[in-house]
C-alpha cells in the first residue's frame, strides 16, 4: 500500500533523516575503480551533514567496478551478472565505511546479500535503530534481487526507513529540461512535480524507482555533490539543486 503521507506543496524543510544515493562512479577516478582521496571527499561531505544532527543512510551503486546489465548484454546470465554487481556495491560500502570512520563517524554496513564476515544483514528495524543511535548506515547489495537497480534500492530503503527525503548525488546541479552539456538552451528546474517529470520523460531516477517514490510521496533532492559543501547547503534548505515532489 502507498504511504499515507500528505502530498507536499513545497520542498521539505528541516529534514531530520535522509537517504543519500551515490553512484559507484562518484567513488573512483574518472568513474572507474575506488580512489581513496575521492572516497574521503565524499565521506567528508556526509560527515558535515551528520554533525548537523541529521540521520544519514547511504545507498551505494557499483558501476565503478562492474555493471551487471552490461555483462548480461555480452551473454552472461542476467541474474548472475546482477549478483556480481551487488558484490561491487559491497566493496564500495566498505571503502566508504572506512573513510567515514577515519573522519570520526560511527557507521554500520548492512547488506541485502548475506556476507557475515564483512557486513551485517539488512534488517529494517535494526537499521532504524542504528540511525537513531547516530550511526551512518551504509546499505549495500541493492535490493538483494536481480533485475533491480540501486536507484530502486534507494527508493525502497528510503520508504522502509521513513526518511524525510532522498538526496540523489550527481555531477549535474539539478534537473534540466534537456542535457545541459548538449543543449545550451536547457533550463534548470528549482522544483518539479512527479507528474511533470514523468510527462517530460526526465531521467531523475529509473522508472521503477521513480514510481515508487511518487506512490509513497517520497521527495527527491537532485544536486551536485562534487561542489564542496553542497550537500550541507541542500540539507539546510538553501537554493541548491532541484526538488522533485
Amino acid at each position: 500500500m502507498p504511504d499515507s503521507k500528505p502530498q507536499l506543496t513545497e520542498p521539505p524543510r528541516n529534514v531530520k533523516r535522509i537517504l543519500l544515493k551515490i553512484s559507484g562512479e562518484s567513488l573512483g577516478e574518472e568513474g572507474a575503480g575506488v580512489a581513496p582521496p575521492v572516497v574521503a571527499t565524499v565521506a567528508a561531505q556526509i560527515a558535515r551533514v551528520h554533525r548537523l544532527g541529521v540521520e544519514v543512510a547511504v545507498v551505494c551503486g557499483g558501476g565503478n567496478l562492474l555493471r551487471g546489465a552490461e555483462f548480461a548484454k555480452l551473454g552472461t546470465n542476467r541474474a548472475a551478472a546482477d549478483h556480481m554487481g551487488m558484490l561491487a556495491t559491497a566493496i564500495n560500502a566498505l571503502a566508504l565505511q572506512d573513510a567515514l570512520e577515519r573522519a570520526g563517524i560511527e557507521t554500520r554496513v548492512a547488506c541485502a546479500v548475506e556476507m557475515k564476515t564483512v557486513a551485517e544483514p539488512y534488517i529494517r528495524r535494526r537499521a532504524i535503530r542504528h540511525l537513531e543511535k547516530g550511526r551512518v548506515v551504509i546499505l549495500a547489495g541493492g535490493t538483494g534481487n536481480p533485475y533491480f537497480t540501486t536507484d530502486t534500492a534507494a527508493a525502497l530503503r528510503a520508504t522502509e526507513l521513513g526518511v524525510d527525503a532522498i538526496f540523489k548525488a550527481t555531477k549535474v546541479d539539478g534537473v534540466y529540461t534537456a542535457d545541459p552539456a548538449k543543449d545550451k538552451t536547457a533550463r534548470k528546474f528549482t522544483t518539479l512535480g512527479f507528474a511533470e517529470a514523468l510527462s517530460r520523460n526526465l531521467q531523475v531516477m529509473d522508472r521503477t524507482a521513480f514510481t515508487l517514490c511518487m506512490e509513497n510521496r517520497m521527495p527527491i533532492m537532485v544536486f551536485d555533490m562534487f561542489v564542496e559543501g553542497n550537500m550541507e547547503r541542500a540539507v539546510r534548505g538553501e537554493d541548491i539543486g532541484t526538488w522533485v515532489f
